[in-house]
Protein backbone atom coordinates (compact mmCIF):
# COMPACT_ATOMS: atom_id res chain seq x y z
CA UNK A 1 0.00 0.00 0.00
CA UNK A 2 1.49 3.45 -0.66
CA UNK A 3 2.49 5.80 2.01
CA UNK A 4 0.36 9.02 1.36
CA UNK A 5 3.29 12.07 2.03
CA UNK A 6 3.99 15.58 0.69
CA UNK A 7 6.50 15.61 -1.46
CA UNK A 8 8.46 18.35 -3.73
CA UNK A 9 8.76 18.98 -7.41
CA UNK A 10 9.59 16.62 -10.06
CA UNK A 11 12.94 18.07 -10.51
CA UNK A 12 13.64 17.47 -6.82
CA UNK A 13 13.03 14.52 -6.78
CA UNK A 14 15.53 13.66 -9.55
CA UNK A 15 18.07 15.42 -8.35
CA UNK A 16 17.83 13.74 -4.81
CA UNK A 17 17.89 10.27 -6.56
CA UNK A 18 20.75 10.50 -8.39
CA UNK A 19 22.88 12.76 -6.24
CA UNK A 20 21.93 10.38 -3.22
CA UNK A 21 22.68 7.26 -5.19
CA UNK A 22 26.49 8.18 -5.30
CA UNK A 23 27.33 7.87 -1.95
CA UNK A 24 26.37 7.44 1.32
CA UNK A 25 24.08 4.81 3.35
CA UNK A 26 20.40 5.12 2.41
CA UNK A 27 18.80 6.08 -1.24
CA UNK A 28 16.71 9.12 -1.06
CA UNK A 29 14.01 10.82 -2.65
CA UNK A 30 12.40 13.71 -1.30
CA UNK A 31 10.31 12.00 2.01
CA UNK A 32 11.25 7.88 0.62
CA UNK A 33 14.39 7.13 1.93
CA UNK A 34 15.43 2.95 1.03
CA UNK A 35 18.59 1.86 3.17
CA UNK A 36 21.41 -0.24 1.32
CA UNK A 37 21.23 -2.67 3.91
CA UNK A 38 17.62 -3.79 2.43
CA UNK A 39 16.83 -6.97 0.88
CA UNK A 40 16.51 -6.59 -2.68
CA UNK A 41 13.82 -9.60 -3.14
CA UNK A 42 12.14 -7.81 -0.38
CA UNK A 43 12.05 -4.17 -2.03
CA UNK A 44 11.51 -6.13 -5.11
CA UNK A 45 7.90 -7.58 -3.91
CA UNK A 46 7.10 -4.72 -2.32
CA UNK A 47 6.98 -2.64 -5.25
CA UNK A 48 4.98 -5.29 -7.47
CA UNK A 49 2.26 -5.26 -4.72
CA UNK A 50 2.38 -1.44 -4.30
CA UNK A 51 2.32 -1.76 -8.04
CA UNK A 52 -0.32 -3.88 -8.19
CA UNK A 53 -2.71 -1.89 -5.87
CA UNK A 54 -1.56 0.98 -8.02
CA UNK A 55 -3.34 -0.48 -11.24
CA UNK A 56 -6.05 -1.37 -9.36
CA UNK A 57 -6.92 2.37 -7.97
CA UNK A 58 -6.50 3.09 -11.74
CA UNK A 59 -2.95 5.08 -11.76
CA UNK A 60 -2.25 3.50 -14.91
CA UNK A 61 -5.09 5.33 -16.62
CA UNK A 62 -5.10 8.45 -14.42
CA UNK A 63 -1.22 8.83 -14.81
CA UNK A 64 -0.33 7.52 -17.44
CA UNK A 65 3.01 8.54 -17.75
CA UNK A 66 4.41 8.41 -13.95
CA UNK A 67 3.09 4.64 -13.95
CA UNK A 68 4.46 3.30 -16.70
CA UNK A 69 7.97 4.48 -15.40
CA UNK A 70 7.02 2.93 -12.51
CA UNK A 71 6.79 -0.46 -14.16
CA UNK A 72 9.95 -0.21 -16.38
CA UNK A 73 11.52 0.69 -13.24
CA UNK A 74 10.26 -2.47 -11.72
CA UNK A 75 11.18 -4.41 -14.78
CA UNK A 76 14.78 -3.40 -14.57
CA UNK A 77 15.05 -3.60 -10.97
CA UNK A 78 14.16 -7.78 -11.53
CA UNK A 79 16.46 -8.09 -15.04
CA UNK A 80 19.32 -6.65 -12.60
CA UNK A 81 18.47 -9.19 -9.68
CA UNK A 82 18.44 -12.15 -12.03
CA UNK A 83 22.05 -11.33 -13.83
CA UNK A 84 23.40 -10.97 -10.62
CA UNK A 85 23.88 -7.06 -9.68
CA UNK A 86 25.24 -5.54 -7.06
CA UNK A 87 22.16 -4.28 -4.57
CA UNK A 88 22.92 -1.14 -4.98
CA UNK A 89 22.02 -0.90 -8.27
CA UNK A 90 19.00 -3.17 -7.56
CA UNK A 91 17.85 -0.94 -5.04
CA UNK A 92 18.29 1.97 -7.06
CA UNK A 93 15.91 1.29 -9.48
CA UNK A 94 13.44 0.30 -7.11
CA UNK A 95 13.98 3.49 -5.54
CA UNK A 96 13.37 5.52 -8.87
CA UNK A 97 10.26 3.51 -8.98
CA UNK A 98 8.90 4.44 -5.94
CA UNK A 99 9.44 7.71 -7.03
CA UNK A 100 7.40 7.49 -10.28
CA UNK A 101 4.58 5.80 -8.08
CA UNK A 102 4.55 8.39 -6.07
CA UNK A 103 4.40 11.23 -8.73
CA UNK A 104 2.07 8.90 -10.25
CA UNK A 105 -0.20 8.66 -6.94
CA UNK A 106 -0.46 13.26 -6.65
CA UNK A 107 -1.44 13.01 -10.75
CA UNK A 108 -4.26 10.72 -9.99
CA UNK A 109 -5.32 12.86 -7.37
CA UNK A 110 -5.25 15.75 -9.35
CA UNK A 111 -6.76 13.91 -12.25
CA UNK A 112 -9.82 12.72 -9.66
CA UNK A 113 -10.59 16.31 -8.99
CA UNK A 114 -10.20 17.71 -11.82
CA UNK A 115 -11.57 14.90 -14.00
CA UNK A 116 -14.29 13.85 -11.73
CA UNK A 117 -17.32 13.99 -14.04
CA UNK A 118 -15.69 12.60 -17.23
CA UNK A 119 -13.93 9.51 -14.38
CA UNK A 120 -18.29 9.44 -13.18
CA UNK A 121 -19.03 8.96 -17.47
CA UNK A 122 -16.56 6.43 -18.21
CA UNK A 123 -17.26 4.24 -14.80
CA UNK A 124 -20.63 4.00 -15.91
CA UNK A 125 -20.06 3.37 -19.22
CA UNK A 126 -17.38 0.41 -18.35
CA UNK A 127 -19.65 -0.87 -16.08
CA UNK A 128 -22.81 -0.99 -18.99
CA UNK A 129 -20.54 -3.08 -20.80
CA UNK A 130 -19.42 -0.60 -23.38
CA UNK A 131 -15.75 -2.01 -23.49
CA UNK A 132 -17.35 -4.79 -25.87
CA UNK A 133 -17.72 -2.40 -28.69
CA UNK A 134 -13.95 -2.18 -29.58
CA UNK A 135 -13.08 0.17 -31.59
CA UNK A 136 -15.57 3.17 -30.69
CA UNK A 137 -14.79 2.37 -27.10
CA UNK A 138 -10.92 3.01 -28.14
CA UNK A 139 -11.53 6.24 -29.50
CA UNK A 140 -13.28 7.30 -26.23
CA UNK A 141 -10.27 5.76 -24.35
CA UNK A 142 -7.79 7.96 -26.31
CA UNK A 143 -9.62 10.98 -26.16
CA UNK A 144 -9.76 10.44 -22.07
CA UNK A 145 -6.41 9.50 -22.28
CA UNK A 146 -5.19 12.67 -23.34
CA UNK A 147 -7.31 14.38 -20.60
CA UNK A 148 -5.40 12.64 -17.81
CA UNK A 149 -2.23 13.33 -19.77
CA UNK A 150 -2.59 16.70 -19.60
CA UNK A 151 -3.60 17.18 -16.36
CA UNK A 152 -0.43 15.07 -15.80
CA UNK A 153 1.57 17.92 -17.17
CA UNK A 154 -0.61 20.75 -15.21
CA UNK A 155 -2.31 21.75 -18.26
CA UNK A 156 -5.68 22.09 -16.26
CA UNK A 157 -7.51 24.37 -18.47
CA UNK A 158 -6.94 22.72 -21.23
CA UNK A 159 -8.31 19.33 -19.58
CA UNK A 160 -11.01 21.26 -18.19
CA UNK A 161 -12.22 22.71 -22.05
CA UNK A 162 -12.21 19.21 -23.59
CA UNK A 163 -13.75 17.22 -20.75
CA UNK A 164 -16.92 18.11 -21.38
CA UNK A 165 -16.40 16.24 -25.13
CA UNK A 166 -15.61 13.42 -23.46
CA UNK A 167 -18.01 13.19 -20.96
CA UNK A 168 -20.81 13.24 -23.89
CA UNK A 169 -19.00 10.33 -25.92
CA UNK A 170 -19.09 8.07 -22.64
CA UNK A 171 -22.86 8.76 -22.32
CA UNK A 172 -23.45 7.95 -25.55
CA UNK A 173 -21.79 4.95 -25.29
CA UNK A 174 -23.37 3.81 -21.95
CA UNK A 175 -27.03 4.28 -23.71
CA UNK A 176 -25.74 2.39 -26.70
CA UNK A 177 -24.23 -0.69 -24.66
CA UNK A 178 -27.60 -0.48 -22.08
CA UNK A 179 -30.09 -0.15 -25.04
CA UNK A 180 -28.20 -2.53 -27.97
CA UNK A 181 -25.85 -4.61 -25.75
CA UNK A 182 -27.72 -5.60 -22.94
CA UNK A 183 -31.67 -5.59 -24.17
CA UNK A 184 -30.26 -6.21 -27.93
CA UNK A 185 -29.13 -9.82 -26.38
CA UNK A 186 -32.06 -10.17 -25.15
CA UNK A 187 -33.91 -9.43 -27.90
CA UNK A 188 -31.54 -11.49 -30.20
CA UNK A 189 -32.52 -14.50 -27.94
CA UNK A 190 -36.34 -14.11 -28.08
CA UNK A 191 -36.34 -13.68 -31.61
CA UNK A 192 -34.33 -17.23 -32.20
CA UNK A 193 -36.88 -18.52 -29.98
CA UNK A 194 -39.11 -17.37 -32.06
CA UNK A 195 -37.69 -18.94 -35.33
CA UNK A 196 -37.43 -22.08 -33.43
CA UNK A 197 -40.68 -22.45 -32.81
CA UNK A 198 -40.45 -21.34 -28.99
CA UNK A 199 -43.33 -19.33 -29.40
CA UNK A 200 -45.95 -22.34 -29.81
CA UNK A 201 -43.73 -24.33 -27.87
CA UNK A 202 -43.30 -22.55 -24.34
CA UNK A 203 -46.28 -19.94 -25.26
CA UNK A 204 -46.25 -18.75 -21.34
CA UNK A 205 -42.86 -18.80 -20.98
CA UNK A 206 -42.38 -16.26 -23.96
CA UNK A 207 -45.20 -13.82 -22.88
CA UNK A 208 -42.99 -13.34 -19.35
CA UNK A 209 -39.77 -12.62 -21.66
CA UNK A 210 -41.54 -9.98 -24.28
CA UNK A 211 -43.02 -8.03 -21.23
CA UNK A 212 -40.02 -7.89 -19.49
CA UNK A 213 -37.99 -6.99 -22.68
CA UNK A 214 -40.66 -4.44 -23.31
CA UNK A 215 -40.88 -2.87 -19.71
CA UNK A 216 -37.22 -2.96 -19.45
CA UNK A 217 -36.94 -0.79 -23.28
CA UNK A 218 -39.74 1.22 -22.32
CA UNK A 219 -37.89 2.46 -18.61
CA UNK A 220 -34.45 3.17 -20.21
CA UNK A 221 -36.13 5.41 -23.03
CA UNK A 222 -37.84 7.35 -20.34
CA UNK A 223 -35.34 7.37 -17.27
CA UNK A 224 -31.92 6.90 -18.84
CA UNK A 225 -30.12 7.88 -15.33
CA UNK A 226 -32.09 5.73 -13.45
CA UNK A 227 -29.34 3.64 -13.30
CA UNK A 228 -30.09 1.07 -10.25
CA UNK A 229 -33.13 0.06 -11.59
CA UNK A 230 -32.33 0.41 -15.21
CA UNK A 231 -29.99 -2.40 -14.61
CA UNK A 232 -32.11 -4.45 -12.80
CA UNK A 233 -34.85 -4.65 -15.23
CA UNK A 234 -32.33 -4.74 -18.14
CA UNK A 235 -30.80 -8.49 -16.41
CA UNK A 236 -34.13 -9.42 -15.83
CA UNK A 237 -35.04 -9.71 -19.36
CA UNK A 238 -31.96 -10.49 -20.54
CA UNK A 239 -32.39 -13.46 -17.77
CA UNK A 240 -36.04 -14.18 -19.20
CA UNK A 241 -35.20 -14.68 -22.27
CA UNK A 242 -31.98 -17.03 -21.68
CA UNK A 243 -35.08 -19.05 -19.76
CA UNK A 244 -37.03 -18.86 -22.64
CA UNK A 245 -34.49 -20.43 -24.98
CA UNK A 246 -33.76 -23.21 -21.97
CA UNK A 247 -37.71 -23.88 -21.57
CA UNK A 248 -38.35 -24.19 -25.27
CA UNK A 249 -35.24 -26.60 -26.07
CA UNK A 250 -36.62 -28.64 -23.21
CA UNK A 251 -39.69 -28.72 -24.42
CA UNK A 252 -39.09 -30.26 -27.45
CA UNK A 253 -37.07 -32.98 -25.93
CA UNK A 254 -40.12 -33.83 -23.76
CA UNK A 255 -42.67 -33.70 -26.15
CA UNK A 256 -40.89 -36.81 -27.46
CA UNK A 257 -40.75 -38.75 -24.33
CA UNK A 258 -43.20 -41.10 -22.63
CA UNK A 259 -45.17 -39.82 -19.40
CA UNK A 260 -42.90 -42.84 -17.32
CA UNK A 261 -39.57 -41.34 -18.63
CA UNK A 262 -40.17 -37.94 -17.88
CA UNK A 263 -40.53 -38.67 -14.68
CA UNK A 264 -37.67 -41.56 -14.21
CA UNK A 265 -35.40 -38.11 -16.35
CA UNK A 266 -36.87 -35.76 -13.26
CA UNK A 267 -36.00 -38.28 -11.10
CA UNK A 268 -32.15 -39.09 -12.18
CA UNK A 269 -31.24 -35.52 -11.58
CA UNK A 270 -32.51 -35.72 -8.28
CA UNK A 271 -30.64 -38.93 -7.26
CA UNK A 272 -27.37 -37.70 -8.72
CA UNK A 273 -27.73 -34.47 -6.89
CA UNK A 274 -28.59 -36.49 -3.90
CA UNK A 275 -25.76 -38.44 -4.17
CA UNK A 276 -23.10 -35.93 -4.45
CA UNK A 277 -23.85 -34.35 -1.12
CA UNK A 278 -24.09 -38.00 0.77
CA UNK A 279 -28.34 -37.76 1.11
CA UNK A 280 -29.78 -40.73 1.28
CA UNK A 281 -31.98 -42.40 -1.43
CA UNK A 282 -35.09 -41.63 -1.24
CA UNK A 283 -36.34 -42.60 -4.87
CA UNK A 284 -39.01 -44.67 -3.37
CA UNK A 285 -40.77 -41.06 -2.43
CA UNK A 286 -42.25 -38.84 -4.22
CA UNK A 287 -40.65 -35.86 -5.96
CA UNK A 288 -41.29 -33.29 -3.26
CA UNK A 289 -39.94 -35.15 -1.07
CA UNK A 290 -36.93 -35.88 -3.09
CA UNK A 291 -36.31 -32.13 -3.23
CA UNK A 292 -37.02 -31.55 0.21
CA UNK A 293 -34.84 -34.22 1.28
CA UNK A 294 -32.31 -32.65 -0.91
CA UNK A 295 -32.37 -28.90 0.58
CA UNK A 296 -32.47 -30.09 4.09
CA UNK A 297 -29.26 -32.01 3.67
CA UNK A 298 -27.52 -28.48 1.53
CA UNK A 299 -28.81 -26.55 4.76
CA UNK A 300 -27.14 -29.22 7.17
CA UNK A 301 -23.98 -29.05 4.84
CA UNK A 302 -24.34 -25.21 5.36
CA UNK A 303 -24.54 -24.82 8.99
CA UNK A 304 -21.45 -26.92 9.50
CA UNK A 305 -19.46 -25.18 7.07
CA UNK A 306 -20.64 -21.77 9.22
CA UNK A 307 -19.62 -23.81 12.28
CA UNK A 308 -16.63 -24.62 10.94
CA UNK A 309 -15.56 -21.43 10.01
CA UNK A 310 -16.36 -20.07 13.56
CA UNK A 311 -14.38 -22.72 15.31
CA UNK A 312 -11.35 -21.56 12.87
CA UNK A 313 -11.53 -18.03 14.03
CA UNK A 314 -12.04 -18.97 17.58
CA UNK A 315 -8.65 -21.54 16.98
CA UNK A 316 -6.71 -18.51 15.54
CA UNK A 317 -8.06 -16.08 18.61
CA UNK A 318 -6.30 -18.65 20.84
CA UNK A 319 -3.40 -19.05 19.21
CA UNK A 320 -2.79 -15.15 19.09
CA UNK A 321 -3.54 -14.79 22.42
CA UNK A 322 -1.18 -17.81 23.83
CA UNK A 323 1.29 -16.53 21.71
CA UNK A 324 1.05 -12.93 23.49
CA UNK A 325 0.87 -14.47 26.87
CA UNK A 326 4.13 -16.60 26.25
CA UNK A 327 6.28 -12.95 25.07
CA UNK A 328 5.31 -11.15 27.79
CA UNK A 329 6.53 -13.92 30.25
CA UNK A 330 9.97 -14.34 28.06
CA UNK A 331 10.32 -10.77 28.46
CA UNK A 332 9.62 -10.71 31.67
CA UNK A 333 12.32 -13.71 32.34
CA UNK A 334 15.04 -12.18 30.40
CA UNK A 335 14.60 -8.78 32.35
CA UNK A 336 14.62 -10.77 35.29
CA UNK A 337 18.29 -12.15 34.10
CA UNK A 338 19.69 -8.86 33.09
CA UNK A 339 19.12 -7.43 36.93
CA UNK A 340 20.15 -10.99 38.54
CA UNK A 341 23.43 -10.57 36.56
CA UNK A 342 23.55 -7.11 37.14
CA UNK A 343 25.53 -6.23 33.87
CA UNK A 344 26.22 -2.81 32.99
CA UNK A 345 23.06 -1.35 30.56
CA UNK A 346 26.06 -1.97 27.68
CA UNK A 347 26.59 -5.45 28.37
CA UNK A 348 23.27 -6.03 28.54
CA UNK A 349 22.13 -3.84 25.52
CA UNK A 350 25.04 -6.20 23.62
CA UNK A 351 23.66 -9.23 25.14
CA UNK A 352 19.91 -8.85 23.83
CA UNK A 353 21.31 -7.76 20.37
CA UNK A 354 23.20 -10.78 20.25
CA UNK A 355 20.30 -13.31 21.41
CA UNK A 356 17.85 -10.88 18.85
CA UNK A 357 20.49 -11.89 16.24
CA UNK A 358 20.29 -15.56 16.89
CA UNK A 359 16.60 -15.69 17.43
CA UNK A 360 16.03 -14.33 14.28
CA UNK A 361 18.24 -16.87 12.72
CA UNK A 362 16.67 -19.42 14.24
CA UNK A 363 13.31 -18.32 13.55
CA UNK A 364 14.15 -17.36 9.61
CA UNK A 365 15.57 -21.21 9.23
CA UNK A 366 12.47 -22.35 11.21
CA UNK A 367 10.15 -20.17 9.22
CA UNK A 368 11.79 -21.22 5.69
CA UNK A 369 11.66 -25.13 6.60
CA UNK A 370 8.01 -24.36 7.30
CA UNK A 371 7.46 -22.21 4.10
CA UNK A 372 8.75 -24.95 2.52
CA UNK A 373 7.05 -28.07 4.21
CA UNK A 374 3.85 -26.78 3.28
CA UNK A 375 4.51 -25.62 -0.41
CA UNK A 376 4.97 -29.32 -0.80
CA UNK A 377 1.88 -30.03 0.65
CA UNK A 378 -0.20 -27.45 -1.18
CA UNK A 379 1.08 -28.31 -4.53
CA UNK A 380 -0.11 -32.37 -4.01
CA UNK A 381 -3.35 -30.72 -3.60
CA UNK A 382 -3.77 -30.33 -7.39
CA UNK A 383 -3.55 -32.75 -10.16
CA UNK A 384 -0.79 -31.68 -12.76
CA UNK A 385 -3.41 -30.35 -15.54
CA UNK A 386 -5.54 -28.30 -12.72
CA UNK A 387 -2.51 -25.63 -11.55
CA UNK A 388 0.91 -25.27 -11.41
CA UNK A 389 2.14 -23.96 -7.97
CA UNK A 390 5.17 -22.85 -7.54
CA UNK A 391 7.46 -20.09 -4.95
CA UNK A 392 8.39 -17.08 -5.75
CA UNK A 393 10.61 -15.28 -3.54
CA UNK A 394 8.25 -14.74 -0.52
CA UNK A 395 5.38 -15.71 -1.76
CA UNK A 396 3.45 -19.03 -3.39
CA UNK A 397 2.12 -18.68 -6.64
CA UNK A 398 -1.07 -20.84 -7.71
CA UNK A 399 -1.50 -20.77 -11.68
CA UNK A 400 -5.43 -22.13 -12.03
CA UNK A 401 -4.62 -23.68 -15.61
CA UNK A 402 -8.15 -25.43 -15.28
CA UNK A 403 -10.43 -22.53 -14.57
CA UNK A 404 -12.47 -21.01 -17.41
CA UNK A 405 -15.18 -18.61 -18.46
CA UNK A 406 -17.91 -18.43 -20.63
CA UNK A 407 -16.36 -16.57 -24.01
CA UNK A 408 -16.20 -12.83 -22.63
CA UNK A 409 -18.05 -13.31 -19.44
CA UNK A 410 -17.13 -13.43 -15.94
CA UNK A 411 -19.40 -15.80 -14.37
CA UNK A 412 -18.20 -18.39 -12.23
CA UNK A 413 -19.26 -21.66 -13.40
CA UNK A 414 -20.71 -24.90 -10.94
CA UNK A 415 -17.69 -27.15 -13.43
CA UNK A 416 -15.02 -24.81 -11.66
CA UNK A 417 -16.00 -25.22 -7.76
CA UNK A 418 -13.66 -28.12 -7.53
CA UNK A 419 -10.49 -26.19 -8.56
CA UNK A 420 -11.39 -23.15 -6.44
CA UNK A 421 -12.26 -25.70 -3.49
CA UNK A 422 -8.81 -27.07 -3.42
CA UNK A 423 -7.42 -23.47 -4.06
CA UNK A 424 -9.22 -22.36 -0.75
CA UNK A 425 -7.84 -25.03 1.14
CA UNK A 426 -4.38 -24.34 0.15
CA UNK A 427 -4.98 -20.85 1.00
CA UNK A 428 -6.08 -22.00 4.52
CA UNK A 429 -2.85 -23.74 5.18
CA UNK A 430 -0.54 -20.92 5.04
CA UNK A 431 -3.71 -19.88 8.15
CA UNK A 432 -4.37 -15.68 7.46
CA UNK A 433 -2.30 -15.10 4.52
CA UNK A 434 -2.42 -11.64 2.15
CA UNK A 435 -3.71 -12.57 -1.30
CA UNK A 436 -3.58 -11.20 -5.01
CA UNK A 437 -5.65 -12.58 -7.70
CA UNK A 438 -4.53 -11.64 -10.94
CA UNK A 439 -6.52 -12.30 -13.64
CA UNK A 440 -4.76 -12.63 -17.43
CA UNK A 441 -6.14 -13.04 -20.42
CA UNK A 442 -5.09 -13.71 -24.60
CA UNK A 443 -4.59 -11.15 -26.97
CA UNK A 444 -7.85 -11.03 -29.12
CA UNK A 445 -10.24 -8.39 -28.47
CA UNK A 446 -8.96 -4.99 -27.58
CA UNK A 447 -6.62 -3.85 -25.16
CA UNK A 448 -9.15 -2.12 -22.74
CA UNK A 449 -12.19 -4.54 -22.85
CA UNK A 450 -9.14 -7.63 -21.94
CA UNK A 451 -8.21 -5.80 -19.04
CA UNK A 452 -11.92 -5.09 -18.23
CA UNK A 453 -13.35 -8.23 -18.44
CA UNK A 454 -9.79 -9.82 -16.29
CA UNK A 455 -10.38 -7.19 -13.79
CA UNK A 456 -14.21 -8.75 -13.54
CA UNK A 457 -12.53 -12.20 -13.69
CA UNK A 458 -10.34 -11.69 -10.85
CA UNK A 459 -12.77 -9.90 -9.08
CA UNK A 460 -15.34 -12.59 -9.54
CA UNK A 461 -12.70 -15.28 -8.26
CA UNK A 462 -11.93 -12.35 -4.94
CA UNK A 463 -15.74 -12.16 -4.20
CA UNK A 464 -16.37 -16.37 -4.18
CA UNK A 465 -13.51 -16.46 -1.58
CA UNK A 466 -15.11 -13.49 0.55
CA UNK A 467 -18.34 -15.57 0.44
CA UNK A 468 -17.21 -18.61 1.08
CA UNK A 469 -15.05 -17.65 4.14
CA UNK A 470 -11.65 -17.94 2.97
CA UNK A 471 -10.19 -14.72 3.94
CA UNK A 472 -11.66 -11.27 4.88
CA UNK A 473 -12.31 -9.02 1.85
CA UNK A 474 -9.53 -6.61 3.08
CA UNK A 475 -6.75 -9.34 2.80
CA UNK A 476 -7.77 -10.11 -0.90
CA UNK A 477 -6.36 -7.85 -3.90
CA UNK A 478 -7.84 -8.36 -7.31
CA UNK A 479 -6.35 -6.91 -10.37
CA UNK A 480 -6.41 -7.40 -14.50
CA UNK A 481 -3.80 -7.54 -15.99
CA UNK A 482 -5.88 -8.30 -19.99
CA UNK A 483 -3.15 -9.86 -22.07
CA UNK A 484 -0.21 -7.68 -20.71
CA UNK A 485 1.70 -10.58 -19.59
CA UNK A 486 1.20 -13.25 -21.92
CA UNK A 487 3.19 -17.05 -21.10
CA UNK A 488 3.22 -18.14 -24.61
CA UNK A 489 2.52 -16.61 -28.28
CA UNK A 490 -0.94 -15.39 -28.98
CA UNK A 491 -0.82 -16.46 -32.60
CA UNK A 492 -1.75 -20.22 -31.43
CA UNK A 493 -4.85 -21.55 -30.02
CA UNK A 494 -2.72 -23.66 -27.40
CA UNK A 495 -1.27 -20.50 -26.82
CA UNK A 496 -3.71 -18.46 -26.42
CA UNK A 497 -5.55 -21.50 -23.83
CA UNK A 498 -2.50 -20.68 -21.48
CA UNK A 499 -2.85 -17.19 -21.48
CA UNK A 500 -5.97 -16.82 -20.19
CA UNK A 501 -5.69 -17.27 -16.64
CA UNK A 502 -5.73 -16.88 -13.43
CA UNK A 503 -3.16 -16.86 -10.86
CA UNK A 504 -3.18 -16.95 -7.21
CA UNK A 505 -0.52 -15.28 -5.16
CA UNK A 506 -0.31 -16.29 -1.51
CA UNK A 507 2.19 -14.16 0.66
CA UNK A 508 2.06 -15.51 4.42
CA UNK A 509 1.88 -13.49 7.24
CA UNK A 510 4.73 -15.12 8.77
CA UNK A 511 6.87 -13.73 5.71
CA UNK A 512 7.66 -10.79 7.19
CA UNK A 513 9.44 -11.86 9.27
CA UNK A 514 12.03 -14.14 7.43
CA UNK A 515 11.43 -12.73 3.75
CA UNK A 516 14.59 -11.03 3.43
CA UNK A 517 16.58 -14.69 3.58
CA UNK A 518 14.56 -16.34 0.88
Amino acid sequence: MLIKKNIGTIAVFAAVIFLGLCGGNTLEAGSLTVAISENPVKQINTLELEISNARKNQFNILAPTSFSKAEVSLDEAKKKLKRGSKPSKILDKISEGQVQLRLAEEASQRARTVLAEAIKARNLSRAAGATNYEKDYAKAEQQFLKLTKEVEKNKVKRAHKNQPKVIEIFRKLELRAIKEQTIGEARKLIKQAEEDGGKKKAPKTYAVAQQKLVEADEFISKHRYQKVKMHVMASEALFQAERLGQVAEQSKTIRTMRPEDIILWVEGILHETASKISAPDMRNESLGTQVDNILRSIEAFQEDHQYMVAKTKSQQAEIKAMKKKYTAEVEAMREQIAALEGRTREEQVAKERLAAERRAIEERLAAERRFNQLFVEVRDYFEPGEAEVYKEGNRLVIRLKAIHFPVGKHVIMPNNYSLLSKTQRAIRTFGDPDLVIEGHTDSTGSDAMNEHLSQQRAEAVQQYFVANGTLAEGKIVAVGYGSKRPLASNKTQEGRAINRRIDVLITPQAQSEYQAGL
